[in-house]
């Protein structure tokens, strides 16, 4: 009898304290296709095919692929990091300072601009 595997994206994304949006944004896709992905509705033949292929390879996923520059015309923006993505969406968090002279030192330079 074979089982149908199940994705354990949701439960990674949320292990990493990230929205469905976030992650959309961090993998170039659209918040609905992770929505597919996690609910085992798509995609998950793609990604049994990518165990396969490591399996196979003994290598590691990062392994499967070779990275070339693209031309600079490329219409969508990959956005590669957290903070990106934060900044984006406006919701980065402020820098909290535990230092109170550094504190000081910031509002001095406010004031002065």
């Amino acid at each position: 009898m074979k089982h149908k595997p199940k994705p354990r994206i949701a439960l990674l994304r949320e292990k990493a304290g990230l929205t469905q949006l976030e992650l959309s944004r961090l993998v170039g896709v659209t918040e609905s296709t992770i929505q597919n992905w996690e609910s085992g509705r798509t995609g998950t033949d793609h990604i049994e095919r990518i165990v396969r292929f490591c399996k196979a390879l003994d290598c590691q996923v990062q392994d499967l692929i070779e990275y070339v520059n693209e031309s600079s015309t490329e219409s969508t923006a990959q956005h590669s990091s957290l903070n990106e993505i934060h900044h984006l969406l406006g919701t980065e968090e402020p820098i909290q300072t535990t230092n109170p002279d550094a504190e000081i030192t910031q509002k001095g330079k406010a004031k002065s601009s």
